[in-house]
């Protein structure tokens, strides 16, 4: 119960910073929201693979390793793209350093969730 809590703490964080590289008076551009897409694609890859592979298979580590290589990509992609705005002049640079640290901890909350729901346990996401 306590893993939840501050699971729901830990995105809750992560999204105050977003917003607020967003919505800050001096900032005033909402180009970084485009970075809640690859919250939502970080995961899947994943999900995928776990669900479709049995731990037996001897391909089971191949095909997590393939989702674990598309998540980092996703992962990579979600901090390139607030440098490249910056960079581009999209947004300013203090924005894109609040949307990295929103990033950080999103990605944190993500991973922890996967080390705490993840297990073969008797409540697991994985029967989804």
């Amino acid at each position: 119960f306590a893993a939840l809590i501050s699971l729901s703490f830990g995105g809750a964080i992560g999204l105050m910073f977003l917003m607020l590289g967003c919505a800050l008076p001096i900032y005033n551009q909402y180009w970084p929201l485009f970075v809640l897409f690859f919250y939502i694609l970080s995961p899947i890859p994943y999900c995928i693979a776990r669900r479709l592979v049995d731990d037996t298979d001897a391909m089971s580590n191949a095909c997590k390793e393939l989702a674990i290589f598309l998540t980092t990509g996703i992962v990579v992609s979600a901090f390139g793209l607030p440098i490249v705005f910056a960079r581009a002049h999209l947004i300013e640079w203090g924005a894109c350093a609040l949307v990295l640290t929103g990033n950080t901890v999103i990605f944190a909350t993500i991973l922890g969730f996967f080390l705490v729901f993840g297990s073969n346990d008797d409540f697991s996401w994985q029967q989804w």
